[in-house]
């Protein structure tokens, strides 16, 4: 066994756990912009599948049980990075609860793959559209990789799956398996707004054209442009949602199609309208004893097993 860099942790406050004590997740997030920002993964076997997947290990927390057997195996893989071990009740008092399994790694963020990147052989994939609750993002990777979807699809209003609730939920199977986040804006907003209201003079410098100016970057880049995107790439999207014309989720006109993107709604309100129009389908899972609808958590669990057969 290779010598570590352990630092016993004896002063709640030293600056040195920032990551851990002063920072909340979405500031981590942002920490170092523009490069790219840090997340704490929790648990031994979570940090195991994020450095297996090729994320970089900052520092990490833990209880002092955890520098033999099998945590001491993922510390090995962390590389000469500081181990600060204290004991579990100071790291309860530094996290701000209790944990299950004592063990914390700040790691460093990796860029985004484009969703052509993670499209290109798959041909079920999931999109989850503004799904807020980390424990559902969590639990719809979780069923994602089990149940043979090829990619997760985030919108940029859903929860990050990265965050610690998120990441420890999917088992750490949001590192086995492909995801992205499409971006909040169109970056070539302008030219698609003056197309649309007729004017394709790029000399133009009218009051029009400047107003246009002001907002292109406020065009958003989901429903409309994300849909698109995914219809070029070949998918029928299949909305999950409770319509008159929605189709069972045992349609055979679904199995049949070569590619599948099966978009997953917010928890209370669903999908939206503009969402739910632009779908190649509509779908429902048939419920009984009057309930109306699952949890999305739930609800995807179904759909994937359904529509990977």
């Amino acid at each position: 066994m290779k010598q570590m860099n352990i630092i016993e942790v004896r002063d709640l406050s030293d600056s040195r756990l920032d990551l851990y004590t002063r920072y909340k997740e979405n500031q981590l997030f942002h920490i170092y912009e523009p490069d790219l920002g840090v997340f704490i993964a929790e648990t031994p076997q979570v940090i195991e599948r994020a450095l297996e997947a090729g994320y970089e290990a900052i520092s990490v927390l833990t209880e002092e049980k955890y520098l033999s057997g099998f945590g001491g195996e993922v510390l090995e893989k962390c590389g000469d990075v500081p181990i600060y071990v204290a004991t579990v009740e100071q790291i309860s008092t530094m996290v701000g609860y209790n944990l299950t399994r004592g063990m914390l790694c700040a790691m460093r963020r990796k860029p985004y793959p484009s969703l052509e990147e993670i499209c290109a052989d798959a041909r079920r994939i999931v999109v989850l559209e503004e799904v807020v609750n980390p424990t559902n993002v969590g639990a719809i990777v979780r069923s994602a990789a089990a149940l043979g979807m090829d990619a997760v699809v985030l919108t940029s209003g859903c929860a990050d799956p990265l965050y610690r609730r998120a990441a420890r939920v999917s088992m750490g199977t949001i590192f086995q398996i492909p995801w992205t986040v499409l971006p909040a804006y169109v970056e070539n907003a302008k030219s698609n707004i003056l197309a649309a209201i007729g004017d394709t003079d790029s000399d133009n410098h009218n009051t029009q054209g400047e107003s246009v100016n002001g907002f292109m970057n406020r065009k958003s880049y989901w429903p409309h442009y994300g849909m698109e995107k995914l219809n070029q790439l070949g998918f029928k999207t299949v909305s999950m949602a409770l319509r008159d014309d929605s189709v069972g989720i045992d349609d055979e006109k679904l199995l049949q199609e070569d590619k599948l993107a099966v978009i997953m709604g917010t928890e209370g309100e669903g999908l939206m309208d503009a969402t739910i129009d632009a779908s190649d389908y509509t779908v429902r899972i048939p419920m009984k004893h009057g309930v109306d609808s699952l949890n999305v958590a739930a609800a995807s669990a179904v759909a994937f097993y359904q529509l990977c057969k």
